[in-house]
């Protein structure tokens, strides 16, 4: 049915608005196993994993209701700066709702699996020299003087959709949990599920709110740093964001809630990401990762009895190269049935 008809009373949406969804949302919320077994205490541990979105990550959430109010408005085409999800999306949704698309990427900074949609969705990728928030700066330029509208999470339509995980995960729970745990790179998510668990809570839908706590990559962390990082640098590219968009919101989410943000290593991240895949069968894009690498480190300070949710923001196939290149499991042999039966170990 896609979010906006699901929660159609909690968007800006009329009964004349014409939606433009892919069936987006409505994410599974899965157990974990090892993780809360390495956390002990019998806290308990969920993954929202929005990685099975259509285009594969939590960013389809923002973009049906971006997309269905640019096309409410009457525009023709679209823009956005991407480190590889948003293009992803914004030119899935453009070419469901017959709009042009626009990407512009940092050189070299994204991930080909992320390009690879953008480029069968028919959108017109520009490269250029600089980072992301060069990029962004030049979709702000562009949108500003053209009738082409921005769809990153700086049009408030993004964070609407957005906080609809928080409702999802109420829905699923029953409550809110103690804790909700996610990865920060231009800080949209943060900002979108505190809104959206404040309102469920304001509504009489949750009894209480969790405290926000999110995690940015040591090489790329602003917020934490509290200052602008000129070259950010991160083996997770989809947060690999020196000055993000939605700074002063994040960091509202965090203190309201009595929260934290802080940064974890490519070392953690990385141990995280092949850690999910391999004990918990849950395979996300490695800035995923950051959301249990961060509760991993900071495990010392929850207590008996609390519930951490973690948002896995993409899938793991967005960014098979860093899969591979972590991979110790392949072997290439003759096709000789004792050097096999060798190799198992049976």
């Amino acid at each position: 049915m896609g979010l906006i008809n699901r929660y159609r009373e909690y968007l800006p949406v009329s009964a004349n608005t014409k939606i433009i969804t892919l069936n987006e949302g409505d994410t599974p919320l899965i157990p974990a196993v090892h993780i809360s077994s390495l956390i002990g205490k019998g806290i308990k541990v969920y993954f929202k994993y929005e990685g099975l979105n259509p285009t594969g990550s939590f960013k389809d959430r923002g973009m049906t209701m971006a997309i269905t109010k640019a096309a409410e408005k009457g525009m023709k085409a679209v823009m956005c700066a991407s480190t590889g999800n948003t293009s992803a999306s914004a030119s899935a949704y453009a070419a469901r709702a017959g709009m042009k698309s626009v990407v512009i990427i940092p050189e070299g900074k994204i991930a080909l699996g992320k390009l690879a949609q953008a480029m069968m969705h028919n959108a017109l990728v520009i490269e250029i020299e600089g980072n992301f928030d060069d990029a962004l700066n030049t979709v702000k330029e562009v949108t500003s003087q053209y009738p082409i509208e921005l769809v990153n999470s700086i049009n408030p339509y993004r964070i609407e959709g957005q906080k609809t995980a928080a409702f999802e995960i109420v829905d699923a729970l029953g409550d809110a949990p103690t804790y909700h745990s996610l990865p920060v790179g231009n800080a949209g998510n943060i900002t979108a599920y505190w809104k959206g668990y404040t309102e469920y809570r304001d509504n009489k839908k949750a009894r209480s709110v969790p405290k926000m706590i999110g995690f940015q990559a040591e090489g790329s962390c602003p917020i934490v740093a509290g200052r602008v990082f000129e070259k950010p640098e991160t083996v997770a590219t989809a947060i690999r964001i020196g000055n993000p968009a939605s700074w002063k919101q994040a960091e509202a989410a965090r203190d309201e809630s009595f929260g934290l943000i802080d940064s974890v290593t490519d070392d953690e991240i990385l141990s995280a990401f092949k850690l999910l895949a391999a004990t918990e069968g849950v395979f996300c894009e490695p800035a995923s990762a950051a959301s249990v690498a961060g509760i991993l480190k900071k495990k010392d300070m929850f207590k008996s009895g609390d519930v951490i949710v973690c948002t896995l923001t993409g899938h793991g196939l967005k960014d098979p190269d860093n899969a591979i290149k972590m991979s110790d499991r392949t072997y290439k042999v003759s096709n000789s049935l004792s050097e096999i039966v060798k190799i198992i170990g049976v």
